[in-house]
């Protein structure tokens, strides 16, 4: 099923795909939430929707690697020992995640996917208010709170392994709640955590040979291409309002799906 899918792959597909690439990785690069535009575009072009999941991750990915050498100062300016144990956890719950993705038939994962969405949508939608009350509690200050951090992080990584779209707000919560006090910081760590989080569920993809290749270094290429252009320009463009743009599509692409999957 896999291979024909790959071989039936259009020129008109694949210019379709490396366009939205581009405009995900520059959207990635200002204000986040790309993964609503590629995920749904592998789905329109005929990809199965856990092999869209598995290709969309691999897509993205390297675009998230690559800001973790942005915020190397930051990692020697932190306390590395808050963060092992969410490594550890991060890592078990990736792997889960994407296990269980794995395991999901397609037809229960395409049922899922409007809801995915939509709750993806909403995360993103109150992100600034998170990161404002995370920002206020920096101002503030606040104490360490390390006790269930772990295995909340090990929630939200079976949740990246999943799907994924809209977990790093809730890493940003998560390390507010356990009292670290610099929003940079916060930063680096949840880029260095969803990369570390994506990898592993990545290797469980590649071996389960669940990934379109084709698709992927389309958009992969396209993801580099938008997120160096989108960095460059960043400083142009208003993040709110890019943000609303995404808001819009990740809502309007949650009645789409709903529509699609429950309309008589």
């Amino acid at each position: 099923m896999s291979s024909t899918l790959v071989l039936l792959m259009t020129l008109g597909h694949a210019a379709m795909l490396f366009g939205v690439a581009i405009l995900g990785g520059a959207i990635n690069s200002v204000a986040g939430g790309g993964s609503f535009l590629c995920f749904p575009a592998l789905l329109f072009t005929g990809v199965p929707p856990v092999n869209a999941n598995a290709t969309n991750t691999l897509a993205l990915w390297p675009g998230t690697l690559a800001s973790v050498g942005a915020y190397r100062r930051e990692f020697s300016k932190a306390d590395a020992r808050q963060i092992y144990s969410l490594v550890i956890t991060g890592i078990a719950g990736a792997l889960i995640g994407a296990i269980l993705l794995l395991k999901t038939p397609q037809l229960t994962f395409l049922h899922m996917v409007p809801w995915l969405l939509a709750s993806a949508t909403v995360i993103f939608a109150f992100s600034s208010r998170i990161s404002r009350w995370v920002r206020e509690r920096e101002a503030r200050g606040g104490a360490h709170m390390m006790t269930g951090a772990a295995l909340v992080q090990l929630g939200i990584a079976v949740y990246i392994g999943f799907f994924g779209a809209g977990a790093g707000i809730l890493m940003l919560a998560l390390f507010a709640f356990m009292g670290m006090e610099s929003i940079h910081t916060m930063n680096a760590f949840k880029t260095m955590l969803a990369s570390i989080c994506n990898g592993v569920a990545l290797i469980a993809f590649i071996v389960a040979k669940a990934i379109f290749w084709p698709q992927a270094l389309v958009m992969l290429v396209g993801a580099a291409f938008g997120g160096y252009f989108g960095a460059h320009f960043a400083q142009k463009v208003a993040p709110a309002k890019v943000r609303l743009i995404v808001i819009f599509i990740g809502a309007g692409l949650s009645i789409y799906f709903f529509v699609k999957q429950y309309a008589l």
